[in-house]
């Protein structure tokens, strides 16, 4: 018996998801609300899959998927969304996701993809796989210890748009992210860059080539 955990704030698609997938009787699943009351749910019950929606109030799902899976390494959590999630991809991948599933698939695709992750298997559909091809550009950090480290494409697009003179808060919109996702990226690229500061950002930036020069 697979015993899923579904976590979504609108009840109708609750209920429907609950039924069409217990039409397989190796499935039963139960369904709340909240991420408050799943990481309650959780403490009381044992669950092979969280099926987890995206886009909740209070607490998001991205922040309940790192609550989840901090607690216990090994927990599957399976993202479920109607939402465009090529913003969040990468930090949904570091928490620890098992794989992405859109609420516009059928029944025969959820239920395929229960069963991938029963057998450890990434789910990630083909669309959003060529989408989110990611280049990374390596370089050598400090003169002494000549560190490895890699700048992605999202990374260089935020540097270059804080090179440009951007806000957070423009950054985020122009880019189709939280604002809190930026920040999360800039301290990411500082820690990399070896520096404290946008402006000592934008100056190592320009002398590894990861910022267009023609902006200096």
């Amino acid at each position: 018996m697979i015993r899923i955990l579904l976590v979504d704030d609108h009840p109708s698609v609750g209920e429907g998801t609950k039924t069409m997938l217990e039409q397989d009787p190796q499935i039963r699943v139960n369904v709340v609300l909240s991420a408050v009351e799943a990481l309650d749910e959780v403490k009381k019950d044992q669950y092979d899959i969280i099926l987890c929606d995206l886009n909740m109030p209070t607490i998001s799902g991205l922040e309940l998927t790192k609550r989840l899976i901090q607690e216990k390494p090994d927990r599957k959590v399976l993202i479920y969304t109607g939402y465009e999630i090529n913003s969040h991809f990468n930090l949904l991948i570091e928490s620890g996701v098992s794989g992405f599933v859109s609420k516009t698939v059928s029944r025969e695709q959820l239920l395929n993809a229960i069963y991938c992750c029963m057998r450890d298997e990434a789910i990630i559909p083909l669309s959003l796989l060529r989408q989110l091809r990611r280049s990374e550009i390596k370089f050598k950090r400090g003169d002494k210890t000549f560190e490895e480290a890699s700048i992605n494409e999202r990374e260089q697009e935020i540097l270059q748009e804080v090179a440009e003179g951007r806000s957070n808060k423009d950054i985020a919109a122009k880019l189709h992210m939280s604002q809190r996702t930026v920040e999360y990226n800039l301290t990411r690229i500082f820690e990399k860059l070896g520096v404290r500061s946008r402006s000592e950002a934008i100056v190592e930036a320009a002398r590894l080539g990861l910022v267009r020069k023609e902006m200096f």
